[in-house]
C-alpha cells in the first residue's frame, strides 16, 4: 500500500426499462476505456467519478446526460447498493444507484470511452461485465445492500 494513496468514490447507475438493464462496452484500448479499475473491453453501468461537494444523485444524474444523453430526475434515484473495489494500484467505493424513469434514447456520446450501449435482458446478461457493476446488479438480484471484498 502506498502512503499518498487516496480512496476514490464512485457510482454506477442501473436503468431499468422493464426487465431490461442499459450498459455500455467500454473501449478495448485502456488508455481510453477510463477507469483507474481497468475494465477495458467489459460492459458497465452508465457512472463516474463523484465530484467534490456533489450529491449521489447530482452526480449520477450529471455522468448519465454526459455519457448517454439520456436525462434522469435526482428525485428518481434510489442508492441501492454499496462496494469496496479494489485492483492492486486503485480503491474506490462503488454506489449503486437504481434508476426506473428516464427521458430520451443511450447515444454514444463519449465514444473514445464507451462504443456502444445496449438494453440487455436481466435474465441474458453478457458475461463480460465490468466488476463494480457486476456486484451492483448482484446486490441488485440479491436483494443485499453490501458487497465486501
Amino acid at each position: 500500500m502506498q502512503e499518498n494513496s487516496k480512496i476514490g468514490v464512485g457510482f454506477g447507475v442501473m436503468l431499468l426499462r422493464g426487465n431490461e438493464i442499459l450498459l455500455g462496452l467500454r473501449h478495448t484500448d485502456p488508455t481510453k476505456a477510463d477507469s483507474e479499475l481497468h475494465g477495458e473491453g467489459t460492459w458497465t453501468m452508465p457512472g463516474g467519478k463523484l465530484h467534490f461537494g456533489e450529491s449521489f444523485e447530482v452526480g449520477a444524474q450529471r455522468e448519465m446526460l454526459e455519457e448517454t444523453s439520456i436525462h434522469i430526475e435526482t428525485n428518481d434515484l434510489e442508492v441501492i447498493s454499496l462496494s469496496n473495489d479494489m485492483v492492486p494500484d486503485a480503491h474506490f467505493v462503488t454506489i449503486g444507484m437504481l434508476c426506473r424513469t428516464f427521458q430520451g434514447e443511450a447515444k454514444v456520446v463519449e465514444p473514445n470511452e464507451i462504443t456502444e450501449w445496449k438494453w440487455f435482458d436481466l435474465n441474458k446478461l453478457p458475461k463480460n461485465i465490468f466488476f463494480p457493476s457486476a456486484r451492483v446488479l448482484a446486490n441488485y438480484t440479491d436483494k443485499r445492500f453490501y458487497t465486501p471484498e
